[in-house]
C-alpha cells in the first residue's frame, strides 16, 4: 500500500502536470490555425510540431517508459516524427505530422494515459516526471521564441529590469575572490546529466559586472562602429556578420534603454565585451558568481559564457545520450542564468543552456568579466 508521503507527491504531481499543461495552452489559446501550422522560421520548428513533440515525449516516459508492460505508443507511427534529434528543425514543416485540433487531441489522450499509469504505478522515484514537466516548460520557451520571432506573442517582456541593489560605493563590478568553486549540481536535487557530476574547479579572482549590458549601452557600441570594427571581432564572428549582413537586432533600439540587451549572438556579444576591454565569463565563474548572491537581474536574458558545451569530467549520459551529449564539443556555446520566459522551475543556478555562437532567436543577452588585475 503506497505511503502516505508517496501519495502526498503524487498528488502534487498530478497539480504540477494540470498547471504546467494550462500554461502551454493559455500560451496558443488566441493563434489561429494558420499560425500554429504555418513555418515561422527554418531555424524554428512549426508550433504545432512543439505541441505534438510535448505529447510524444510525455507519452514515451511517463506512459511506455514508466510502465514495466511497455504499452504501445499512442502514435508510433509519429516517433520520429515528433523525434528532435531525428528530425532537425529545418524540416519539420515538410512533415505530415497532427494539424492544430489532433495535437491538442493528442495532448488529452497522452494525459489520460499518464494519469492512469500515475495511479497504478505510482511515481517511483519521481525522475521521470519531473524531466517531462521540465521538458514541457523548456518547449513553451521555444514556443515563445517563435511567437515573439511572428509577432504572435500577447506578453511582452518584462520593460525594465528590478532596481539593483545597493553595491558598496556604487560599484558596477562585483570582486569575486579565487578559490575552488563545487562546480554543478548537488546530490539530493533533480539535475540533467550534464550538470553532473559536481567537481570542484579552480577559478582564479575576477571581476563580473553587476548587471546585464542595456538596451542603451548596445545601441552606443552599435552607433559607435561596433558592427564595422573589424579588430573587435573574431574571425569566425566576422565572417557570419558579413554573410548575413548583420547589424544589431530590431529590438534594442524599441526596448527601454534600461533593460538588459535580448536576442544577441555569442558572436556579437564576444565582439562587444572586446570593445570594451573585457571577456565572457567562463560557466565556472558565472555559476561561483551566482552562487556567491553577487549579481542583479539574473533570469532577465539568458547570460552567454565563453565556455563551448562539453561534459563534465566523468559524466554519464543519463537517461538518454540525445539530451545532451550529442552536442557536446561541436561548437555550442554555454548559456547561463535563465530569461524572463524561462519558468524558475528550470532555471537553476546549475542549469546550462547551449546554442550555436550565430544564434540570437533566443532570449539571450551578455554580461561582462575581468581579471581582477585590471
Amino acid at each position: 500500500m503506497p505511503s502516505t508521503v508517496a501519495i502526498g507527491r503524487e498528488a502534487r504531481l498530478q497539480e504540477d502536470l494540470a498547471a504546467v499543461r494550462r500554461r502551454t495552452l493559455d500560451l496558443i489559446a488566441h493563434l489561429s490555425t494558420a499560425d500554429l501550422e504555418r513555418v515561422i522560421d527554418p531555424i524554428l520548428s512549426p508550433l504545432v510540431w512543439d505541441l505534438g513533440h510535448i505529447a510524444a515525449y510525455e507519452d514515451l516516459w511517463c506512459v511506455h517508459r514508466h510502465d514495466p508492460a511497455r504499452p504501445p505508443l499512442l502514435h508510433a507511427g509519429l516517433a520520429g516524427h515528433y523525434d528532435a534529434f531525428e528530425t532537425p528543425r529545418a524540416v519539420r514543416g515538410d512533415l505530415r505530422i497532427l494539424g492544430h485540433a489532433g495535437a491538442l487531441d493528442y495532448l488529452a489522450a497522452v494525459r489520460e494515459r499518464t494519469l492512469d499509469a500515475l495511479e497504478r504505478l505510482g511515481a517511483g522515484d519521481g525522475f521521470v516526471h519531473e524531466m517531462v514537466l521540465r521538458h514541457e516548460l523548456q518547449h513553451t520557451e521555444t514556443m515563445r521564441q517563435a511567437m515573439a520571432t511572428a509577432g504572435l506573442l500577447e506578453e511582452d517582456p518584462p520593460a525594465q529590469p528590478p532596481a539593483p541593489r545597493r553595491a558598496p560605493g556604487g560599484a558596477a563590478w562585483a570582486r569575486i575572490p579565487g578559490g575552488t568553486h563545487a562546480l554543478g549540481a548537488p546530490d539530493g536535487v533533480f539535475a540533467y546529466d550534464n550538470e553532473r557530476p559536481r567537481h570542484a574547479v579552480d577559478v582564479p579572482p575576477f571581476r563580473i559586472a553587476r548587471r546585464p549590458v542595456t538596451n542603451a549601452s548596445w545601441l552606443t557600441f552599435a552607433e559607435g562602429g561596433g558592427y564595422v570594427r573589424r579588430e573587435w571581432w573574431s574571425d569566425e564572428g566576422w565572417a557570419w556578420k558579413e554573410e548575413y549582413d548583420i547589424t544589431h537586432h530590431a529590438g534594442v533600439a524599441a526596448g527601454a534603454p534600461d533593460a538588459p540587451v535580448c536576442h544577441v549572438s555569442w558572436f556579437e556579444a564576444d565582439a562587444f565585451a572586446r570593445a570594451h576591454d573585457a571577456r565572457l565569463p567562463t560557466e565556472a565563474e558565472w555559476e561561483k558568481a551566482a552562487t556567491s548572491d553577487q549579481l542583479d537581474v539574473v533570469g532577465a536574458v539568458w547570460e552567454w559564457t565563453s565556455t563551448e558545451f562539453h561534459g563534465y569530467p566523468g559524466f554519464t549520459a543519463h537517461p538518454y545520450r540525445e539530451y545532451s551529449e550529442v552536442f557536446f564539443d561541436r561548437g555550442y556555446r554555454v548559456l547561463r542564468g535563465g530569461s524572463w520566459a524561462t519558468d524558475p522551475r528550470v532555471a537553476t543556478r546549475t542549469f546550462r543552456n547551449w546554442d550555436l555562437p550565430e544564434r540570437r532567436q533566443i532570449f539571450s543577452g551578455v554580461r561582462l568579466a575581468r581579471p581582477e588585475e585590471d
